[in-house]
């Protein structure tokens, strides 16, 4: 997934150089931008621009800056916020998990973790949601506050601050699940506790089936909400418009409606953030936690496939044309899909070593017993003898008898911290070998930008020799 995560963004390089050379944007730069209507309008002052040398409205940088750093402080306390809402959801299913056990019945008690973990997970997904609604008003009118001068500066401001919550917003459970759940629940007589709570233990199956449950309601469940938002919001908006235009105009009018009329009907676009941000969450989802949830990619193809005919019918049928704007590439996105992709080989290396078996019965095949016999029994401690009635009281931990580690963990622990340095070595090492190998500008494009250099550069060679001749036949005739 690492190597196709690099090979899809070494080939989306290629195909965004083909496009900017298509629309003749290669040589768009920022500092050609005009400034935004937004900042003309609420700058206090005027200076010369130095690239253009034309006056336009100012807005100090330092102030910009000390803007920036406020805002900065609002999107930690939101940040603390969201891990306040994940610290909920965990007491949450530790009190379902306790209640399923009171009620007495053998399934619900048998299930009890199951219920607990999905329930969660769908209450985790409601708060993610509206937090998320929440947020990006918020980011949009701190954005709007720190007067940034061009479109291209707004938007990139705009994406990192939304992305940075919603980074946090959807991963911060499944990383919990992934890399702290079950780490620090002690042993009998002696376990940890949260808030007079002790803390939660992953299942017998391990952790990594509950981070399956829980990526299965988080990521198929938001496709499923996106799409229906999708289909049913942009008809009540035209519902909606067409209402308020039908109240301001008063009866139908006798001629046959121009094409211009029907189109201010339309709802007006709004841009295309909102499709960017859930395929980079969704770029996220299906390179992270692979190695948790397999079948995230194919959801994430079943969705694609929905997603681009609602896409297709909501731009063409329902929003208006929208304005069109240059741009070289698809500016700050690119480089989170960098970074998400270099995040998930650090993630799926931490997810094999820590999280599943993989490691554990290696070591125990290489030490004991190549066909894995008395593995389970291997894995499972004795509680202290004064902790119990019973004299055969087990857990899942690589103890002896008094709550210390065996030297079995010690040993596990270093293959494990092994085993992660080698992974990142050799995958990131193919990485850069991918990145090296691949150019970023086809070759064919290659060749077609140095011809039309070449033939820019003839034609001007032409032209300066047909006003040398024309000049000398003028100062000629002068004389003459």
């Amino acid at each position: 997934m690492s190597f196709w995560a690099v090979t899809f963004l070494e080939y989306w390089k290629r195909k965004m150089v083909t496009l900017a050379h298509h629309w003749d944007c290669m040589d768009f730069h920022e500092e050609e931008e005009r400034p935004r209507p937004e900042f003309a309008a609420m700058a206090p002052t005027m200076e010369q621009n130095p690239v253009t040398g034309v006056k336009e409205p100012y807005f100090s940088e330092k102030t910009r800056l000390s803007r920036m750093f406020t805002g900065s402080m609002v999107i930690i306390m939101m940040l603390c916020v969201v891990m306040i809402f994940l610290v909920t959801v965990v007491m949450c299913r530790g009190i379902i998990s306790v209640m399923m056990f009171h009620t007495g019945s053998p399934v619900l008690r048998t299930e009890a973790g199951t219920i607990a973990n999905i329930s969660s997970s769908i209450v985790n997904l409601g708060l993610i949601l509206l937090m998320g609604r929440v947020y990006t008003a918020l980011a949009e009118q701190l954005t709007k506050w720190e007067m940034h001068r061009t479109q291209t500066q707004y938007d990139n401001a705009f994406i990192f601050k939304v992305f940075i919550f919603q980074f946090v917003n959807f991963y911060s459970s499944p990383f919990y699940v992934a890399f702290f759940k079950g780490r620090f629940v002690g042993y009998p007589t002696n376990y940890g506790t949260l808030f007079g709570m002790r803390n939660e233990d992953c299942g017998p199956g391990g952790c990594l089936i509950e981070l399956a449950e829980q990526l299965f309601i988080i990521m198929v469940g938001k496709q499923l909400i996106n799409n229906v938002q999708e289909f049913i919001i942009p008809k009540v908006k035209a519902w909606h418009q067409k209402r308020s235009l039908a109240k301001v105009l008063g009866n139908k009018p006798s001629h046959e409606p121009q094409r211009w009329e029907e189109d201010y009907q339309l709802v007006e676009c709004e841009g295309l953030f909102e499709e960017y941000l859930e395929m980079v969450l969704q770029f996220g989802f299906i390179t992270i936690f692979v190695a948790a949830f397999p079948l995230a990619p194919l959801f994430a193809l079943l969705n694609n496939w929905v997603e681009i005919r609602l896409d297709a019918h909501k731009f063409v049928c329902e929003y208006r044309r929208p304005v069109a704007e240059r741009a070289q590439n698809i500016g700050v996105w690119f480089n989170i899909l960098e970074a998400l992709s270099h995040l998930s080989v650090i993630a799926n290396a931490f997810l094999i070593a820590f999280t599943s078996d993989f490691l554990p019965r290696l070591l125990y095949q290489y030490k004991f017993d190549n066909d894995l016999n008395g593995y389970v029994n291997f894995t499972l401690a004795y509680a202290p003898l004064n902790y119990t009635e019973y004299p055969m009281c087990r857990y899942k931990a690589f103890r002896d008898n008094n709550g210390n580690y065996t030297l079995f963990y010690w040993e596990l622990l270093a293959v494990r911290l092994g085993f992660i340095i080698a992974f990142e070595h050799v995958v990131f090492f193919a990485l850069r070998a991918i990145d090296w190998i691949v150019p970023d500008v086809p070759e064919s494009l290659e060749l077609k930008i140095k011809r039309e250099r070449y033939l820019a550069k003839q034609a001007l060679a032409e032209n300066q020799e047909a006003l040398s001749v024309f000049s000398s036949q003028r100062n000629k005739r002068i004389r003459g």
